[in-house]
């Protein structure tokens, strides 16, 4: 693909103005889809094709005769092309032959248009399994075997259409409000069962066995060649069980009360208990997503360490995206403002101050990614044990607790007394100005008290603060792990808060010794030396008295 940013052009050649409006309209909806150029005659669509050179146009979708679509592709043979009108099957063969990708005529469904101009802009054909089928029984049986290889594409295009849509359904009904805890983990599992569906049949069917070379010479009716250059997709390795049962106890724990019960401020806190639940869920499957993209692009254990910050970035930026809607506005000072623009600003200072701060980041992905054991008080446990399953449970419960504050914190600094954000996300408990603030500054002083003193106590004593889900809400574990490195790195009032635990820790014993001895002698000296002489004096005090009542 030739265009920036991810962005596939596209040109609509097409008589009729409705259905090309519709068409406009539909693809207006895909953000990957751009359509630079439209035209209802051939004229106007050669006029186009001069001015658009061949590096900016990534589609053309033709609906004005296969005639037009021929010349095109021999003047423009690395253009895709899809024909989107109906054709008789004589046509349909001499577009075959003519090496035009794909086919798709008008009463389709949207999601086989996306889907086949998907497919004809990754360099795939797309054609149905239907019309393949009749040019092979036409075809001579000597040649039909190029036709069969693309059938078997279309077969693997056609499942893929309905797993691609079977998925975009069950996206559509998670982000759903109204949908029961129980649904949500639901349609979660089966979500994730289609998406192992899909890895299959892309590596069962490789794809390469069918690309077409759009320069290639077709001397018999029907053939197809297969470049030689054609990219090999390579296999992603299939998420194994142990991972989605860690998966599915994650979402299990969802249905259960998710309140802060530590002294703690989050900045979740905010949020209504439903819009809690979302956003965790958005997040794991986010997160799933992520897990199963770095499988598919066969990332290595170093890759992964040197892109681990901009990773967890993605991250984010996705999990912002799909909770609050990538193009949602709300009415600023009588101007419409983009929310997740408006998010992404902050981008710099949640990764400072939140997600650099994640621990254990890499352990836990390269667990599930490469199947590295994890180190339980100071013991390996290879993946697959309980031990390695519950710290495992543990980090990624943790890491979506943060990503979940760090989702929140720019809507606090940029949105937080909007009426309208109040009404859609914040709990009933503090939707006053005056609470909000207090929440604002509550969080503040726990962002400095962990920065100066928190933090460099917890590197000093060996160990790290995570979050947890438990049946009765969100709570907090300490775990053991060396922390040299950082406590190497401390400076200024970080430094000085260790040294100054360090000097307690050294006179503390010594103190309470010295207390203890002077102690000892100070009830020695009451007791023995001036209890005594009281006692002494008291005797003999006593010893006069009598002494003068019998005289």
């Amino acid at each position: 693909m030739n265009s920036l940013a991810g962005v596939r052009r596209l040109m609509i050649v097409e008589r009729d103005p409705v259905f090309r409006s519709g068409l406009l309209n539909c693809l207006s909806r895909f953000p990957e889809f751009r359509v630079v150029a439209e035209a209802e005659s051939i004229p106007i669509a050669w006029r186009n094709l001069a001015e658009l050179s061949r590096d900016r146009l990534d589609g053309i979708l033709i609906g004005v005769g296969i005639e037009f679509a021929q010349q095109v592709k021999a003047q423009y043979p690395t253009v895709p092309i899809l024909l989107i009108e109906p054709l008789s099957e004589s046509d349909l063969g001499a577009a075959f032959q003519a090496g035009i990708e794909g086919y798709c005529p008008k009463g389709s469904s949207i999601a086989e248009f996306v889907a086949a101009i998907r497919q004809i802009t990754t360099q795939q054909n797309y054609w149905r399994s239907e019309v393949l089928e009749q040019l092979t029984v036409s075809s001579p049986r000597s040649r039909s075997i190029s036709v069969v290889k693309v059938i078997r594409q279309n077969w693997r295009s056609s499942g893929l259409v309905q797993i691609e849509a079977a998925l975009n359904d069950i996206d559509a009904q998670l982000r759903s409000t109204s949908l029961s805890t129980l649904d949500q983990i639901f349609l979660t599992g089966r979500r994730r069962e289609l998406k192992a569906a899909r890895w299959l049949i892309q590596n069962a069917i490789p794809s390469e066995e069918i690309q077409p070379n759009p320069r290639a010479i077709v001397p018999v009716e029907f053939a197809i060649t297969v470049p030689e250059t054609a990219e090999i997709v390579p296999e992603a390795p299939l998420p194994k069980a142990w991972q989605g049962e860690i998966l599915d106890r994650i979402a299990a724990k969802l249905q259960s009360n998710l309140d802060n019960l530590t002294n703690i401020p989050l900045e979740i806190d905010v949020l209504r208990i439903e819009k809690k639940r979302e956003l965790f869920f958005t997040i794991l499957r986010q997160l799933e997503d992520l897990l199963d993209e770095l499988r598919f692009s066969q990332i290595q254990i170093d890759q992964f360490a040197a892109k681990q910050s901009d990773i967890l970035r993605d991250l984010w930026q996705a999990i912002v995206m799909q909770f609050f809607g990538r193009y949602s506005m709300v009415r600023v000072k009588k101007r419409d403002l983009e929310i997740v623009s408006a998010l992404l600003k902050e981008g710099d200072m949640v990764q400072a101050q939140i997600l650099d701060q994640i621990p254990f980041l890499r352990e836990i992905f390269e667990h599930l990614l490469f199947e590295t054991p994890l180190i339980v008080d100071q013991t390996l446990y290879q993946v697959g044990t309980i031990e390695a399953s519950d710290r495992a449970i543990y980090l990624l419960e943790n890491l979506m607790i943060q990503l979940a504050d760090a989702v929140i914190q720019p809507l606090l600094n940029r949105f937080s007394n909007l009426e309208s954000i109040k009404q859609s996300f914040y709990d009933r408990r503090l939707l006053s100005t005056r609470e909000i603030e207090r929440f604002r500054n509550d969080l503040s002083w726990r962002f400095r008290v962990e920065r100066f003193f928190t933090d460099p106590k917890a590197i000093f004593e060996s160990r790290y603060r995570l979050f947890v889900l438990t049946e009765y809400g969100i709570d907090r574990i300490i775990v053991y792990s060396p922390r040299i490195e950082e406590l190497e790195t401390l400076s200024g009032v970080q430094l000085a808060v260790t040294l100054a635990l360090e000097t307690r820790d050294a006179l503390s014993p010594r103190l309470r010794g010295t207390i203890a001895f002077l102690g000892s002698g100070i009830v020695y000296i009451l007791t023995e030396v001036i209890g005594r002489g009281i006692g002494l004096i008291g005797r003999g005090i006593l010893k006069g008295i009598g002494k003068s009542v019998r005289g």
